[in-house]
């Protein structure tokens, strides 16, 4: 009886936590079919959801949210797993250089956003210090990466905060497989390098495809480093919903609203898509019944 009380109470945060986006999730859909009465919203209908997918500047948003979110993530996994293979091959796998990992996976997007500005633009630091080291005649000539439908300097934003938390994801369970079944192929002969390529790699890609699917949805539904970072056209899928839900026009509330429940409906289903194929993976590598 003690026992089940105690789970009880250890998974009832969980369960508040799951009620109150069950909440939101249901006001969601609730407003975005146009039943909003303290806005005199009354009768529901599908109106909203017809002009989100009839919009001309839909179609570029979701492609920008996606390039946005692939990009970051793809190169966050490459290279917070060469991060996490270069701290593993120096032994450096705790002690203080998991703070200093950490540390830029706790700082706000919107700081990251300043930091950005402040080292990329072609007035940056980085602009300054190749002018002054005679690199660049002029600073502006220093790359555009800032506010370019490229959306580069978002790309290079999550690339700041995802390459450490991809490196703190896996570093545990790709150390532990490097010192056993790795260690075990270096004494039969096998190269550093064929160890990590043959084994050690193999073995870690369920943990990053799910580092992988993490960042990719967030940086999917994210607006702060595009809203801060992005181009004035195409704005990406999260900004116009920022948008439209901030409009002094509280009739454009259900546009927003039917923004949102799209975006959602992409984001899980893309989980879904993502999340199949890494069980699937998963249960080919051994690791499920």
């Amino acid at each position: 009886m003690k026992e089940k009380t105690a789970i009880i109470l250890l998974l009832a945060p969980f369960g508040l936590l799951m009620a109150v986006v069950a909440a939101a999730v249901g006001n969601v859909l609730v407003q975005s079919v146009g039943y909003i009465p303290a806005f005199g919203l009354t009768k529901p209908t599908l109106d909203y959801y017809l002009q989100v997918f009839t919009r001309a500047d839909f179609l570029s948003a979701v492609w920008v949210s996606l390039r946005i979110a692939l990009f970051s993530s793809v190169l966050s996994c490459i290279l917070g797993v060469l991060v996490s293979m270069a701290l593993i091959r120096c032994g450096k796998t705790r002690g203080g250089i998991l703070y200093a990992i950490r540390a830029p996976i706790l700082v706000p997007h919107a700081v990251v956003a300043v930091f950005i500005i402040q080292l990329l633009s072609q007035n940056g630091l980085a602009a300054r210090v190749g002018f002054a080291l005679g690199l660049l005649e002029d600073s502006a000539q220093f790359p555009q990466l800032l506010y370019t439908p490229g959306y580069w300097g978002t790309i290079l934003a999550y690339l700041w905060k995802e390459i450490p938390f991809v490196a703190y994801f896996v570093l545990a369970f790709m150390g532990s497989i490097s010192a056993t079944l790795g260690e075990a192929a270096e004494n039969l002969g096998a190269s550093a390098l064929r160890s990590f390529w043959e084994i050690t790699l193999p073995m870690s890609i369920p943990v990053i495809a799910r580092a992988f699917l993490i960042i990719f949805i967030f940086a999917f539904g994210g607006y702060e480093l595009p809203l801060l970072l992005g181009a004035t056209a195409p704005k990406a899928l999260s900004v116009q919903t920022y948008l439209a839900y901030t409009s002094p026009d509280l009739l454009q509330r259900p546009l927003a609203m039917a923004m949102n429940a799209v975006m959602l409906l992409l984001s899980s289903l893309l989980a879904l898509i993502f999340g199949s194929l890494v069980f699937r993976l998963n249960r080919r590598m051994g690791g499920g019944k």
